[in-house]
């Protein structure tokens, strides 16, 4: 059963993909936090309504709205280097050295069928052809 997880996980690029999942989603907390923190402000300050309260700058005296919430930008930017790190040294590099190990022949690769397994499959499969028809 885990012979067969394991295959199934090693099989194509879906360590690829779930790399590249987690990362689209670390940097979309980077880009909501750039635009709360600075496109918005910005806009909210040539309107004359709040933006909130942060770290940052005003960009009037008058006007109470933030420039630039530069807390909201580190926190996501440290957030988004934290989760690319742990996604690296916890799935790229095992799952890298794994393949580099079966590449010098010390780990065997999933096991692909025998001829004689594709051929008694092929005749379970039209046996039941056969029958359903």
């Amino acid at each position: 059963m885990f012979k067969g997880f394991k295959d199934f996980i090693m099989r194509g690029n879906v360590i690829d993909l779930a790399v590249a999942v987690v990362i689209g989603t670390a940097f979309t907390a980077i880009v909501t936090a750039f635009t709360d923190g600075l496109i918005k402000p910005l806009i909210n300050a040539m309107g004359g309504s709040e933006a909130g309260q942060g770290l940052g700058f005003r960009v009037l005296e008058d006007n109470e709205s933030t420039f630039m919430d530069i807390g909201g930008v580190l926190n996501a930017a440290i957030n988004f280097l934290l989760v690319a790190a742990v996604v690296y040294f916890v799935i790229v590099l095992p799952v890298q050295k794994l393949k580099a190990r079966r590449k010098r022949g010390e780990e065997p690769g999933p096991a692909a069928p025998t001829d004689t397994e594709l051929l008694a499959e092929i005749r379970d499969l039209l046996r039941e052809q056969r029958g359903k028809s």
